[in-house]
């Protein structure tokens, strides 16, 4: 089976994983799913394939080599994620684009234009895989499990390139962030690992947010609006106004690089109750403390003005994983290296989000994250190069093979 081939079979298989179930995996198509890799590990060639209760494969490629070698991991991810659809996905390849709008779905009027992704451009004459627009296309992270398995087949069937012991692993919930949760690093037992994870051909990330969740909850009073005269409690507009005081400008729709924000992505609420939910966003660890900290003052100030109505509750949820790799910078020269020698230039950039390496880090294993090639993830107009996922695969191969050197 051809990489094509196999990312194709892949995103047919509906992993969207879910936040609301409690259970790991989330849902039940990631296992049927990984027990699928599992099959498909063991038959290339793969030895100590496992599936362990959570949902969470790993395997090995042997040494061939009598030296003493580094063992280096390659880690992705199986679920999509639960913005959109990933069930019944219809894709299909567009063969040497030609700069102009990709009709994705003419029923639907569905239209992937680079006028509003001019990012399009960048991939005239290559061959493109989109969807019919109804749901989102599944390359992340299904791209990067493509591109390992393709990469351990090509090393097993290709002897003479030396390379060291090498672990793989697939990993559930990923897209809610539960994805290293019951990770067992030391089990996993090697030096250090890349996620293959990221987005387009070159991006090579040691970068990440610091990122908080923060919830607020108003308490209200309902009276009747016609007798509600210094009685009523309004929670809406309190929530309203707590909101509003808020930089107008630290929001992600205004931000871009290193820049932080506030993120309002819930907002409930009745006369009597009101939940406000944010993502807090900073790259900079004391900007982050910053942050966290006007949240607080905020809530105070609205509880000065209206009566002790309002609680916040703040939970941590992933750090800059740049703190854990600098240490060992070694593993971002080695990468970045072998991207030079397969024709690829490095993208250093800061990741606006987190990965499953920023988690892994922390708990002991430096996880960097490179390319798996898909652009626009999360929606319906996602898309990949077959080029870029090609280049990916000559990634992995490469620092494998320069480990063993």
């Amino acid at each position: 089976m051809n990489l094509i081939e196999r990312f194709m079979k892949y995103i047919g298989f509906d992993t969207q994983s879910n936040p609301e179930t409690g259970l790991t995996p989330s849902t039940p198509g990631q296992v049927y799913f990984a027990k699928e890799l599992v099959a498909e590990l063991k038959k290339i060639g793969l030895q100590e394939v496992k599936l362990d209760p959570n949902g969470y494969v790993t395997a090995t490629l042997p040494a061939n080599t009598d030296k003493e070698v580094p063992v280096v991991g390659f880690i992705a991810h199986i679920d999509t994620s639960p913005d959109m659809c990933g069930k019944n996905v219809n894709a299909r390849v567009i063969v040497k684009y030609n700069g102009k709008d990709i009709i994705l779905n003419e029923k639907e009027k569905i239209i992937l234009s680079p006028k509003e992704f001019p990012e399009l451009k960048k991939y005239i004459k290559q061959d493109l895989i989109v969807t019919d627009g109804t749901t989102l296309l599944g390359s992340d992270d299904k791209a990067g499990i493509a591109e390992i398995i393709t990469a351990m087949e090509y090393l097993i069937q290709h002897p003479e390139i030396k390379h060291g012991k090498v672990r793989i692993a697939f990993t559930p919930d990923e897209e809610i962030g539960k994805g290293t949760h019951k990770f067992d690093v030391k089990k996993f037992n090697a030096d250090w690992a890349y996620t293959v994870d990221g987005g387009e051909i070159g991006e090579l990330e040691y970068e990440n947010f610091n990122a908080a969740l923060a919830k607020i909850t108003i308490k209200g009073r309902n009276v009747h609006p016609g007798y509600a005269k210094r009685k009523m409690i309004n929670s809406i507009r309190i929530g309203n106004q707590l909101a509003a005081l808020l930089p107008r400008e630290e929001i992600p729709e205004q931000t871009d690089g290193y820049e932080g924000f506030y993120h309002l992505v819930s907002f409930q609420g009745t006369v009597e109750k009101t939940e406000l939910t944010y993502l807090i966003r900073d790259h900079d660890s004391d900007l982050f403390d910053r942050r966290k900290i006007t949240l607080k003052r905020l809530v105070q100030r609205i509880n000065i003005g209206n009566g002790d109505v309002a609680t916040l509750e703040i939970e941590d949820q992933y750090y800059n994983m740049r703190e854990k790799i600098e240490p060992v910078m070694h593993i971002i020269k080695l990468a970045s290296d072998s991207m030079r020698e397969v024709g690829i230039e490095p993208i250093m950039q800061p990741v606006r989000g987190g990965t499953d390496g920023a988690r892994l880090s922390y708990k002991g294993l430096p996880c960097p994250n490179i390319f798996a090639g898909g652009v626009n993830f999360h929606g319906r107009h996602e898309f990949i190069s077959i080029q870029s996922m090609d280049k990916a695969v000559q990634v992995i191969v490469k620092i494998i093979e320069n480990v063993a050197k």
